[in-house]
């Protein structure tokens, strides 16, 4: 019987590669993409080595859709069933809306929401098809409440809450479960060089463990937002 197969965006470091290494700790083989090409040749050297499971990777920036539709087309090369996938592709830009630069919002729409919006779309069908799936959409408490220096990113990610809520729904007939992750702040590159203590913020095997325990529920059970901030509150 072949393993089952993770689908897993922005998947070389941070949150991405912590939900990597707890689905081939569990056997599972695993689809990584990312923008670098050296990072994910050596997170498949070490999921390899370290797990004895499949690591396929595929470099691409999923900001642009021809290269959405790139990663697509290579996963259904594999000619193999995607059991789950994870949007978790993003950037953060800080800023205020009435002071951002022109096309900060143009990008990280594309980044946030349409990288996951285009690979979803790429990949529903076949778990329509099988009826069977699970669907993962890395939200933020951003997408929740605004706050200063906000700005697009939360716009951004209030968008990626509203699609994966329609998802939600769209998907009920199926079988395939689909759930909004909303972290606070967690311990990766995108506070790097912040002056915080490092006790402050969550680490990304927190979310990966979360991740999976929202996995292993039983076929009738689905959690459809998990909210998660750091044990003193948010930054």
């Amino acid at each position: 019987m072949s393993k089952k197969l993770i689908v897993v965006s922005g998947g070389s470091r941070g949150i991405g590669r912590a939900i990597i290494e707890i689905f081939a700790q569990n056997g599972f083989d695993v689809l990584a993409s990312a923008r670098k090409e050296a990072d994910l040749k050596e997170l498949q050297n070490h999921i390899t080595t370290q797990y004895k499971v499949n690591c396929f990777i595929y470099a691409a920036d999923l900001a642009i859709k021809q290269e959405v539709a790139g990663l697509v087309g290579f996963i259904q090369s594999l000619n193999r069933p995607v059991d789950v996938l994870v949007n978790n592709a993003g950037s953060f830009i800080p800023g205020n809306i009435h002071e951002e630069q022109d096309g900060v919002l143009e990008s990280l729409i594309e980044t946030n929401l349409y990288s996951a919006y285009y690979l979803t779309r790429g990949l529903i069908k076949g778990m329509i098809a099988q009826k069977s799936g699970y669907i993962f959409n890395m939200c933020s408490v951003a997408s929740l409440m605004a706050y200063p220096k906000g700005g697009s990113y939360s716009i951004s990610k209030f968008a990626l809450l509203g699609f994966s809520k329609g998802l939600r729904e769209e998907m009920k007939p199926y079988q395939v479960k689909v759930t909004s992750i909303m972290p606070g702040a967690v311990l990766t590159d995108s506070w790097a060089g912040a002056d915080i203590p490092a006790e402050r913020f969550m680490q990304p095997a927190d979310i990966a463990k979360t991740v999976w325990t929202a996995y292993c529920l039983s076929d009738g059970a689905v959690i459809e937002e998990i909210v998660l901030r750091p044990q003193k509150g948010d930054l």
